[in-house]
């Protein structure tokens, strides 16, 4: 089991940017894929990014080219690097954990707010 809390959220501006934090604890797995989900006011929980334990990230379109995830293996600490806010992205913001293709492990979120 890793244990995750997420830290960073807070009320932008439209155009702001924003880094968030992920710290994870516990027992870790030797090779393992951090991710960052959202969900908005009554809307589904979407994925947002990840990374592999190797490096290589992705990312959802709505995101591409303004979000950057990156990772600190000695902090065992994942970011999510957030420029250009939009309203759009007021959502509270996941991290989960995953040894494989399933997600497993995940922190309560912290909320992001952008104001218009």
């Amino acid at each position: 089991q890793v244990q995750l809390v997420e830290s960073g959220g807070g009320l932008v501006q439209a155009g702001d940017s924003l880094r968030l934090s992920c710290a994870a604890s516990g027992r870790t797995f030797s090779r393992y894929a951090m991710g960052w989900f959202r969900q908005a006011p009554e809307k589904e929980r979407e994925f947002v990014g990840r990374i592999s334990w190797s490096g290589y990230t992705n990312y959802a379109d709505s995101v591409k080219g303004r979000f950057t995830i990156s990772r600190d293996t000695a902090k065992n600490t994942v970011y999510l690097q957030m420029n250009s806010l939009k309203p759009e992205d007021t959502a509270v913001y996941y991290c989960a954990a995953a040894s494989g293709s399933s997600w497993s492990d995940w922190g309560k979120g912290t909320l992001v707010t952008v104001s218009s």
